[in-house]
């Protein structure tokens, strides 16, 4: 058969099923993760990030592009972690 017969066929419902658990599966990842304000990357664990009184959250490359000084500074934890930012103890 030529390429273009093979791309005119229907395709078989388990290759359906399979690109719809597919972007099921990367929704849910995606689901959870927090995003910088400014660039829209997610920042990686053990990364710090800023937070601003308005919920926004920026990642430790676009601090510097803010004049004004965070609310608070947070370590970015791993995802098996219910929540990817969480508050960490003051160091002694």
């Amino acid at each position: 058969m030529a390429r273009s017969e093979l791309s005119a066929m229907p395709r078989p419902r388990a290759d359906l099923l399979e690109l719809q658990l597919l972007r099921k599966g990367l929704g849910a990842l995606t689901r959870d993760r927090h995003e910088c304000a400014d660039c829209g990357r997610n920042p990686l664990p053990g990364e710090r990030v800023h937070l601003y009184g308005d919920d926004a959250l920026v990642c430790a490359l676009c601090r510097p592009l803010r004049r004004r000084e965070p609310d608070s500074v947070e370590v970015v934890r791993h995802t098996e972690h219910e929540r990817t930012v969480r508050r960490l103890p003051a160091a002694a």
